[in-house]
Formats: C-alpha cells, sequence, structure tokens
C-alpha cells in the first residue's frame, strides 16, 4: 500500500459537469419549441450560440475537428453538426449550443480547507436539441498542481443542485462549503448557499419540489425553475436527482502507484479518504475492474509498451480518463488523449446523457398527463387523449433522429459508448417508455373502435326504425292529405305536426337503441324460440322492479 506521502499528484485536471434540465413548453399548440431564440432575446448578451466551426475556410477548420468529425458515423454526425444550409436544414439543426462569457473562474473552499481552490472556467455551455424539450448545461472547469483529496472532492461536491442533508455544522450534506463564480476582473458573480437550510425547507413545503442553488440557478439565467414564484416565459424542472453527472481527466505524475482505492474512488466519484482503505465493502468491488473500467490502454505491472498508458473508468454519475502526465501524447491539446476527452469523449457524454435525458422527459409527461386527467370530466379526457398521442409523435420522431445504439467505428469510442449507456440504463428504460406509450395509444385506439362500434349499432337501429317509417308513410302517405291549395300556415301548421313527433320518435330510438340493437339480435338468431324474442322486445321496456334487481342490492341490505 503506499504512503500519504507516495500519492500521486495531480499536475493537469479537467471536469466537465453535465446537467439535464426539461424544459417546459412556453408556446402552447406548437410542435416544435424553439426555446434558444427566447434564450437569444433574453439573455442581455449573457449566452451568445457558438458559431459553426465547420466552415469551408481551410483556415478555420483544423485537423483537430476533422479527427472529431470522423470519429462518428454518418447519422450521427448529423445529430452532432447537422448537414449545413441546404433546403432549410440550418432551421432544423438538431443540435444548437449557447455559451455563456461572463463566468471566467470559480473559488471554491472544500471540507477541511483552510484556503479556497481555483479553477479556471473553460466553458459554460447550454445545449438545446430540435423538437426535444431537454437542455444540457455543460460546464468545464481547470486546475492545475491539485493534490488528489482536492480532485476527489472536486468531482464528488462541486456538481450538486442542492443538499440532502445538513451537517451537525449547518453544512449543506456532500456540497462544498462555498462556490463562488468570479468574473475575469475577480468580482463575484453569484455565491453558493447550501448552509440556508430554512430556503430549502421552506421551498418543498410550498412548491413541493427541490429548491436549485444559488450559484447553480445563476447560470441557468434568465433560465428560471417552473416550480418557483420567480418570473420568467423560459422555465425549465429538474429532470434527474441532485447530483449531476460528471467527466473528469487527471494527469498524474506517477498514475501507476496509484492504488486501488483510489481506482474505485475515482471510477464510482466517491469522497476522499484514507490511502489503501476501499469506500465500500470488498464483496461490493470483487467485480469493479470487469464493470467499471476499460483498460485496453492500461498495464496493472509497469512494462514496456506501444501506447500511452490510460485508464477510463465509467459508472452511472461518472466519467473518469486516467494518463500519466509525463507521457506527451496524454496531455496534448491538440491531438492526444486530453483533446480527446474534451471533444469526442465530451460529445459521448453529451449523447448518452441526451438520450437518458428525452426518455425521462417523456415519462415525466406521461405521468402528469395521467395525474391531470379527471374521468368524470368530458375535457379532461379529451386533453389526455390529445396529449398522449401527441407523445407518441415525440417518441417516435426521437426515435428515428435520436435514438442508435451505435454511435462510431472506432473500437475505442465504440466500446466506451456501449460501456456507458450500459450504466446509464438507456436501453431498459427505452423499452420501458416505448411499452409505456404503445399500451396507452393501444387502449386510446381500441377505445374508439369501441366507441365508433356503439356509434354504428345506434346508426342502424336508427336507420332500420327509420326505413319502416318511409315505408309506411311512402304507402299511405302519398295522397292522404290534399292540402295542396290550403293556406301557408295550414301547411305549416301540417309540417309541424309530422316533424315534431318524428323528432321525438328518433330521439327516443337513439335513447333505446342499445335495448333496441340487442332485440334486433335476437331476431335475428335462428336458435332463439319466439318465446325469448318476445322477452328480448319487452326488454326493450323494463320494468322498474327489474330495473332495481338488474342494479344489485344496495350495501347493508339483504
Amino acid at each position: 500500500m503506499p504512503s500519504q506521502s507516495a500519492a500521486p499528484h495531480v499536475v493537469q485536471f479537467r471536469q466537465i459537469l453535465l446537467w439535464p434540465i426539461q424544459l417546459v413548453p412556453h408556446a402552447q399548440g406548437e410542435q416544435v419549441q424553439r426555446h434558444w431564440e427566447l434564450l437569444e432575446q433574453l439573455s442581455g448578451g449573457r449566452w451568445t450560440e457558438v458559431a459553426d466551426e465547420f466552415t469551408d475556410d481551410p483556415k478555420d477548420f483544423s485537423e483537430r475537428h476533422y479527427k472529431e468529425f470522423v470519429t462518428f458515423l454518418p447519422y450521427v454526425q448529423r445529430f452532432l453538426y447537422g448537414e449545413g444550409v441546404r433546403g432549410g436544414a440550418e432551421a432544423r439543426r438538431p443540435l444548437r449550443v449557447f455559451r455563456r462569457n461572463d463566468v471566467a473562474r470559480a473559488r471554491i473552499r472544500f471540507p477541511g480547507q483552510d484556503a479556497p481552490t481555483h479553477f479556471e472556467v473553460a466553458h459554460i455551455d447550454l445545449h438545446f436539441f430540435y423538437d426535444i424539450d431537454v437542455a444540457i448545461l455543460a460546464v468545464e472547469l481547470a486546475g492545475r498542481d491539485l493534490d488528489l483529496g482536492t480532485a476527489l472532492n472536486s468531482m464528488y461536491r462541486i456538481g450538486r443542485a442542492y443538499p440532502t442533508h445538513w451537517e451537525s455544522s449547518g453544512r449543506g450534506g456532500h456540497c462544498a462549503e462555498r462556490v463562488e463564480w468570479l468574473s475575469g476582473r475577480g468580482e463575484v458573480l453569484a455565491t453558493s448557499d447550501y448552509e440556508d437550510r430554512a430556503r430549502y425547507l421552506a421551498h418543498v413545503g410550498r412548491h413541493r419540489a427541490p429548491c436549485i442553488a444559488a450559484h447553480w440557478a445563476y447560470l441557468l439565467q434568465p433560465l428560471v425553475p417552473d416550480q418557483s414564484d420567480e418570473p420568467g416565459i423560459l422555465r425549465y424542472r429538474e429532470i434527474e436527482y441532485q447530483r449531476m453527472p460528471v467527466m473528469a481527466f487527471l494527469a498524474l505524475d506517477g498514475a501507476a502507484r496509484l492504488a486501488r482505492s483510489d481506482f474505485v474512488r475515482l471510477g464510482l466519484v466517491t469522497r476522499p479518504g484514507e490511502p489503501g482503505v476501499l469506500p465500500y465493502s470488498e464483496a461490493f468491488l470483487r467485480d469493479f475492474e470487469q464493470r467499471h473500467c476499460y483498460d485496453r490502454y492500461w498495464e496493472e505491472a509497469a512494462s514496456p509498451c506501444d501506447w500511452p498508458a490510460t485508464r477510463f473508468t465509467c459508472s452511472s454519475h461518472g466519467f473518469t480518463v486516467i494518463v500519466d502526465a509525463n507521457d506527451v501524447f496524454g496531455v496534448d491539446e491538440q491531438s492526444g488523449v486530453l483533446s480527446q476527452f474534451r471533444h469526442q469523449h465530451f460529445l459521448l457524454g453529451l449523447v448518452a446523457h441526451f438520450q437518458k435525458a428525452a426518455l425521462l422527459m417523456l415519462r415525466d409527461r406521461l405521468v402528469v398527463a395521467m395525474t391531470r386527467m379527471e374521468i368524470g370530466d368530458v375535457e379532461s379526457v379529451r386533453a389526455f387523449k390529445r396529449t398522449i398521442r401527441h407523445l407518441k409523435e415525440i417518441f417516435l420522431r426521437f426515435t428515428h433522429r435520436y435514438w442508435f445504439h451505435e454511435i462510431s467505428d472506432q473500437s475505442l469510442a465504440r466500446d466506451l459508448y456501449r460501456l456507458w449507456a450500459r450504466h446509464l440504463g438507456t436501453d431498459v428504460l427505452y423499452d420501458e417508455v416505448r411499452n409505456e406509450i404503445l399500451d396507452m395509444t393501444e387502449y386510446l385506439d381500441s377505445d374508439q373502435v369501441r366507441r365508433q362500434a356503439e356509434t354504428v349499432v345506434r346508426l342502424t337501429v336508427v336507420t332500420v326504425l327509420g326505413l319502416i317509417v318511409n315505408l309506411v308513410t311512402g304507402w299511405f302517405g302519398m295522397n292522404l292529405l290534399a292540402e295542396a291549395d290550403e293556406p301557408l300556415r295550414v301547411k305549416v301548421l301540417y309540417f309541424l305536426l309530422i316533424l315534431i313527433p318524428s323528432v321525438a320518435l328518433i330521439l327516443y330510438t337513439v335513447y333505446k337503441s342499445k335495448r333496441l340493437s340487442y332485440f334486433l339480435e335476437a331476431m335475428a338468431d335462428d336458435r332463439l324460440p319466439a318465446r325469448g324474442k318476445l322477452r328480448a322486445f319487452l326488454a326493450v321496456w323494463p320494468r322498474r322492479r327489474k330495473l332495481a334487481a338488474d342494479a344489485g342490492a344496495q350495501p347493508g341490505r339483504p
């Protein structure tokens, strides 16, 4: 077991937080909600759309962009990069990215540390997806010369949308003690409020929804939480739980000196601990390497190799890349492992978490639609049916536009994406949402068929009786009344005398159509004797006693 002094030092550190949120539709009746257009109008310049890096000018299109592009299969390329401007495709570009330009650094104090740790804010991007009311906030932080405990604290504590509990000292559980977003000139733009327990309790008690920490709410402005009293057109809901998925890159000055406990903590993104002490039981971690590690380019024993020593770890809420800081290719920002982490690997995570967020959004809307339906309210039932059919349309478009199992033919990207998707459980979630939507639409379709069948039966009964009336009036009504020379008022009187009983007869026939349909079925049954057919005819007008008997005895009565 390595000693504390032998623990490797983190020379370069990158951390990308991915926070999926559900966007609330703001334009009623529109299938496609273009939230990004409102963001441009309301942000006051804080958010600007990232210009397309794929240009016709070779000077602006580097080899790094090319390597990133060819990593993915063609249908994934269309998702990530669009199809240019031909045929109006620009307006339907699947992915739009907006970047916040006022936050330059982060100053964070972790529990047990006297001095705060400073990080550079490389990017704060908000990703929108065409035709899906989901956005993903991506925050990339960069640090240098950190001890391993600080790096673990950063991965474990920064990405917390709200505290789950409070320590005896008043600090938010699992959270950093203080997070500050700083401008380029060092001004404090926003500060965390994890310690304000009263605010979080009051919000949940009033809105039945978690309260977003002040510094994270600041980053999303002008978007505001939907379940709050804040005014705003652009509103969002939390789609997962309070812990944001994290991606981390660590270049260590001796990665081979990491103990198994260090790999476990990095792979499962746990809090720092004593060197050599596992965060969970040995029985729980017996298959850690098989389930969470991708060791295509990693050897436990120090031996010569033709590749940069790199270990990838993945879990449901974390993806970590570990390299040796002395390896030039590992820390190369243009074509090395660091470049791949910031671009190709980031896009792998973006796609995987977007797919999960989209499925969770559809499931949430199914639950909301079911909750709002009142069975006795006809208009509520109609709104429920419209919502279910709308969700089915969205799901079908999501399936054909954004759902795929293979993302790349390159072995590294393909294997990492499969590992990531397996830990996120997107395949299982997709099948569950698909079955829920299909079950609901199947029920609605069968209910519609049933209603149409009942309507056809009623119309058939009315048509049969109307045919009888037409035959009678045709035989006896042709010349029965010779009133052609009578005044107009007499003709109108005769017309009303015929019209009113006819309408009443039709309405009464519709009212009795179900029982009359049973009588017509009995008449068409050759096996039923005349006595049974007579009973079927008399059943059209049941006696009161018979109705009471059919209704059954009430509770408390014999």
